[in-house]
């Protein structure tokens, strides 16, 4: 019961078995799943970054503005002649240096994170429509290695390359979180920040390097995007931000910090897929995907909380 992304966990098998019904068997069928997973890294990517933050106790709400900003530096580098080798990681060092302003700003000056991304939120997308000119550049179709992002592998097809980033990462942030130092220094100065630093824990390197990992994430998920779409489009990842985090509560990371999992950010990911999708197999009007958003992330919080209470409960009746 202590396990964060449980209530995540339960809501996923729900929701399937729902929509599977509903849908009359198409939910679950290859066509379908192949969907799904195709578009799933792109988000789940942000919401792994977000949970890593969210944990070391801080928040960014400008994931979703550097998500547009990063493939558009390597769309415009493209079009200007620069090669793939080049301007791919160009784009990368961009949100690397978002995520860095973020950190630094917050740290040295002891700014609310909230706050702090906000204002990178705006400068991050402005720069995007500025470098862009309001619309996508041209980009020759052989200027980007598509394929390996994009295509199409594993039995039936059933995966995209970008699901198999997605797992490569998302296993190589996991096992930092729960098997290195910096895993326990995440932990401990989102869990209790004056505690971490009596023990000598460099607590600002720490949340900066959070806050520049999310962001690269943010980075990388857009530029998958953008080999899926095959331009680069100012106006991608608007609202991407309010579903990170809503994925990351969902998957049991606490608002305070210290609690989470990066598989409870993955599950939260997954089920707003499922959640978009199933309402449109089961013919419900799409605008009601916020409200069911909305709802199941205040419904988690609240279970998760307690969940919580009651292991905390069974714990002190164990030791007596």
């Amino acid at each position: 019961m202590e396990k964060p992304e449980l209530a995540a966990v339960v809501f996923l098998i729900v929701l399937t078995m729902v929509f599977q019904a509903r849908s009359n068997g198409v939910f679950l069928n290859l066509q379908n799943l192949q969907g799904m997973l195709g578009l799933l890294p792109e988000v789940a990517l942000v919401a792994v970054g977000v949970t890593l933050l969210m944990i070391c106790g801080e928040f960014d709400l400008s994931v979703g503005s550097v998500f547009a900003l990063t493939p558009m530096v390597m769309g415009v580098l493209l079009a200007d002649g620069w090669s793939f080798a080049l301007a791919f990681p160009a784009g990368l060092v961009a949100a690397l240096l978002a995520g860095l302003v973020n950190g630094a700003l917050t740290v040295r000056f002891s700014i609310p994170s909230f706050i702090t991304t906000l204002g990178m939120l705006f400068v991050a997308r402005s720069l995007t429509v500025v470098i862009s000119g309001g619309f996508p550049p041209i980009i020759a179709a052989d200027a980007m290695p598509r394929w390996l992002f994009t295509a199409f592998v594993g039995p039936g097809d059933l995966f995209r390359m970008s699901f198999i980033w997605f797992l490569l990462i998302a296993a190589l942030i996991g096992l930092m979180l729960s098997r290195t130092n910096f895993g326990n220094w995440v932990r401990a100065t989102g869990g209790f920040l004056p505690a971490a630093q009596s023990m000598g824990i460099p607590t600002g390197r720490v949340k900066i390097a959070c806050f520049m990992i999310c962001s690269l994430l943010a980075g990388f998920a857009g530029t998958l995007q953008v080999m899926r779409l095959g331009a680069p489009l100012p106006s991608i990842g608007e609202g991407l931000e309010l579903q990170a985090v809503a994925a990351a509560v969902i998957g049991g990371t606490a608002l305070t910090g210290g609690v989470g999992t990066i598989l409870g950010g993955i599950v939260g990911a997954i089920l707003i897929r499922v959640i978009d999708n199933g309402l449109v197999l089961s013919r419900v009007d799409a605008n009601w995907f916020k409200m069911a958003l909305g709802a199941l992330t205040v419904f988690a919080v609240i279970m998760n909380a307690w969940l919580r209470a009651k292991a905390k409960g069974m714990k002190v009746e164990t030791q007596k």
